[in-house]
């Protein structure tokens, strides 16, 4: 098992950060530039940015946005957002990011993973998978910010994309998302368990402690969050925080605390 990382995520929308609950009910929260400084401040493992208009307006992410958070951050940056081909993908790496966050283009051409392992590297082919779970326990796979279902179950969906090429595997819950109650620990073991490649859990996180059950019980590699670093308290007041080394080391063993790098990525040093 990979040491663990926590990751912040970032909506974006335009030049904002928006935060959903249930991928709907979105509010405004801030700056991107600004929400970047200070995890970067804070010596986060990584930043995960994910533009929610690129594909319903048949672009990618902003490149100008991830070249300014690359240029004043020293944090590795995952972008998403409207990747549909192997150019669209180097476009967001000249950028400035480290890697590609691909989800909705896979539905129609898996094979844009394997394009982009060969020219960029595995590493870099960052593959996810939004889901929900049926009121007759059934897991299905939504595209499109979880508004089209497509009849796919999250395991067999994300070893078919590991042998495309997917690197790692960001695994949502939207029926968690902002909800602040805890990962679905199940479905994430089942799909940790069953893949050689790493699982990022992702919606539900409300604690550090959630953020230890998404590793020790559902055996994530990394955990990321986006309510649980933007807000504050039961009226959700907009404060960006990041648990400290201390907070982690209480709730997680410690061989799996991430020893810290401090400075830029190799490649921007």
């Amino acid at each position: 098992m990979l040491k663990t990382r926590v990751i912040p995520v970032l909506l974006l929308r335009g030049w904002g950060i928006e935060k959903s609950i249930q991928f709907r009910d979105f509010v405004y929260v801030g700056s991107p530039i600004n929400a970047a400084r200070v995890f970067s401040g804070r010596n986060v493992d990584e930043l995960v940015l994910l533009d929610i208009d690129a594909s319903r307006e048949g672009r990618t992410c902003h490149t100008e946005i991830i070249a300014q958070i690359a240029e004043e951050t020293t944090m590795p940056l995952s972008v998403g957002g409207g990747v549909r081909t192997a150019a669209d993908a180097r476009k967001l790496l000249e950028a400035g990011a480290d890697r590609v966050v691909i989800n909705s283009a896979l539905f129609e051409r898996p094979e844009l993973l394997r394009e982009g392992a060969e020219r960029f590297g595995r590493q870099c082919m960052l593959a996810s998978i939004d889901y929900r779970r049926h009121a007759d326990g059934r897991y299905e796979v939504f595209s499109h910010g979880g508004r089209q279902a497509t009849g796919r179950e999250p395991l067999a969906w994300a070893q078919e994309l590991v042998e495309f090429g997917a690197g790692e595997i960001l695994l949502t819950s939207i029926d968690r998302d902002g909800t602040m109650t805890g990962y679905d620990v199940e479905l994430t073991r089942r799909v940790a368990d069953a893949l050689p490649v790493p699982v990022i859990a992702c919606g539900g996180a409300g604690s550090v402690a959630d953020l230890a059950a998404g590793v020790i019980q559902g055996h994530a590699s990394a955990v990321a969050a986006g309510a649980l670093f933007l807000f504050y308290g039961k009226r959700r007041t907009v404060l960006i925080t990041y648990p400290t080394d201390d907070e982690l080391a209480r709730h997680l063993p410690a061989d799996l605390i991430r020893q810290k790098v401090y400075g830029p990525p190799p490649h921007r040093r």
